[in-house]
């Protein structure tokens, strides 16, 4: 068992999802709430080791959706800045277990990292059902 800080957008339907994977998996998540959190660059910036800078953002924002940020045009710091302000720009979950960051829920990828025992790690519980039709 290992204790995952989890950032959400509380009442996202994945969310919601990814923290019961997890809890069935024998972890303990301790939610916290990404839109109130009070993010500085530094504190933001592991989450997001090796990806590149477009990777980091919700992909379903409304500033990414309606053209205002284009994920692919920005520098790291210009990201950091951005989410820093607008933390709906944030891909989420934002975890943190051990000592180490995550950002996004990839089930092969968190299966690796801290184990998801008897679960199907090929399910998607990142695409927003909403964006896909499925509820």
């Amino acid at each position: 068992m290992v204790q995952v800080v989890f950032y959400e957008k509380p009442g996202c339907i994945n969310n919601t999802r990814q923290k019961k994977i997890l809890l069935a998996a024998g972890h303990e998540v301790i939610a916290r709430n990404l839109l109130e959190e009070a993010w500085k660059t530094e504190k933001l910036r592991p989450y997001f080791g090796n990806l590149p800078v477009a990777e980091w953002f919700n992909q379903t924002a409304p500033a990414v959706k309606s053209g205002e940020v284009d994920p692919d045009a920005v520098s790291e710091q210009e990201a950091l800045n951005l989410m820093v302000a607008m933390p709906l720009l944030i891909r989420r979950p934002l975890m943190e277990a051990g000592g180490e960051y995550r950002v996004g829920f990839e089930m092969e990828a968190v299966n690796a990292w801290i184990g998801l025992e008897e679960i199907d790690v090929h399910a998607d519980v990142e695409t927003c059902p909403r964006q896909t039709g499925e509820m």
